[in-house]
């Protein structure tokens, strides 16, 4: 029978791993992510978890060890942040264009410098096009599950991609939340051992990451991209198959809020559900807002999104990462490519919010959705909090 229980969600995201019964971790401590690693050590070390543990000495190699495991048709799983991340970034684009299928989870934590412990979503940006399948989570229950759904997402012959489970560093991995623990042959059930479409193996040789010449360099690429594309019914189709079996539903585009709102917020990872708080109360109080959060960040979704803010006359979009010397924060640069030509274009307020860990208030965001009402928000984007964007 499931048991649900108040755990710091780190830690329910290494049971989630013992449970999906991952073969080998690879992982180099790092915070705010070191939690669900040093759990994973303990569940080997006492046999919970039949698994070997490669404690290696940088993310890097961290990286290149879970490659090499996935190769061999082993299910692989890994986690980083921030910095940890960008000295994994040389073997990212490796990984998905040798089509492994590693699990990794990113506890989003702010790039130095100057040097920051704490949240936003300038990491996982960083390396938003190396072709991974990436999915931001909002709270402890959904980091557990779609932690489940990642190595079933990821092993699925359809997409043989790795996946990055993106959940905010400390905003949501070191707090303690309700979480439900499906029973374990529930688990068994619903996500079947990895059979790999191809591996290395020394009675079957076979070529791995050779030198791509001119003549074939494109080729490949696409045909990555294409898998990309192609994991986007894939990922719909085991969120869906998990609420089947679980109960909990998880959709690529979730919106909340007034229906038919003529102004949207749009939000990814935790911070959406403050948003969430303050849409709510807005409402309660006769104003006219609704609430779009992605879940899916790569592949994009685009026509969930598109059909989420149909209607809509204005997008207060919220980003927590710069693109320096950009025209827009990251997520506004993708959605403003969405609709770029269209004479009934909504229009589109960038707000970057939250950096470096600075908390952002229901209130606060009451304000962004006044000052956006009136017309106060004048640049391309405009960094919450600061006297200026210079």
């Amino acid at each position: 029978m499931a048991k649900r229980v108040g755990l710091e969600v780190s830690l329910a995201v290494a049971d989630a791993v013992k449970m999906s019964k991952a073969e080998v971790v690879s992982a180099y401590p790092i915070t705010p992510q070191t939690h669900i690693v040093e759990e994973l050590s303990h569940f080997v070390a006492n046999g919970e978890l039949d698994a070997a543990f490669i404690p290696v000495e940088s993310e890097h190699s961290a990286m290149s060890a879970a490659m090499g495991s996935a190769a061999t048709g082993a299910r692989t799983y890994t986690a980083t942040s921030s910095q940890g991340l960008a000295l994994m970034n040389e073997m990212l684009p490796i990984a998905s264009a040798m089509r492994l299928p590693i699990v990794m989870t990113i506890a989003n934590r702010s790039l130095s410098g100057p040097i920051s412990i704490w949240n936003d979503h300038s990491d996982i940006m960083s390396i938003r096009d190396v072709g991974w399948v990436q999915i931001f989570v909002e709270n402890g229950q959904e980091a557990f599950d779609i932690s489940v759904c990642a190595f079933k997402i990821a092993e699925d012959h359809r997409v043989l991609l790795p996946m990055g489970v993106n959940m905010d560093g400390f905003m949501l991995s070191h707090m303690i939340e309700p979480v439900e623990f499906p029973d374990q042959s529930d688990i068994d059930d619903f996500l079947p051992g990895f059979t790999a479409k191809m591996i290395l193996d020394p009675a079957e040789p076979v070529t791995m990451g050779p030198v791509g010449v001119p003549e074939v360099y494109m080729e490949a690429k696409v045909q990555c991209e294409q898998a990309l594309i192609n994991s986007k019914p894939v990922v719909k189709e085991v969120l869906d198959g998990f609420a089947a079996k679980f109960g909990r539903q998880y959709n690529l585009v979730e919106t909340n809020g007034k229906e038919g709102a003529k102004t949207l917020f749009v939000t990814m990872g935790s911070l959406g559900e403050t948003v969430m708080t303050s849409v709510d109360e807005m409402n309660a109080d006769g104003k006219d807002v609704g609430q779009v959060r992605i879940r899916l960040w790569r592949p994009f979704p685009q026509e969930e999104f598109l059909a989420a803010v149909k209607g809509a006359d204005k997008l207060i979009v919220l980003d927590r990462a710069l693109s320096p010397g950009g025209v827009r924060g990251p997520v506004a640069s993708e959605l403003a490519s969405l609709f770029h030509g269209q004479a009934d274009a909504p229009e589109i307020v960038n707000v970057v919010a939250g950096l470096g860990g600075r908390d952002v208030s229901v209130d606060e965001f009451k304000e962004i959705y006044e000052t956006a009402q009136s017309g106060g928000f004048k640049d391309a984007y405009t960094v919450w909090g600061v006297m200026s964007n210079a």
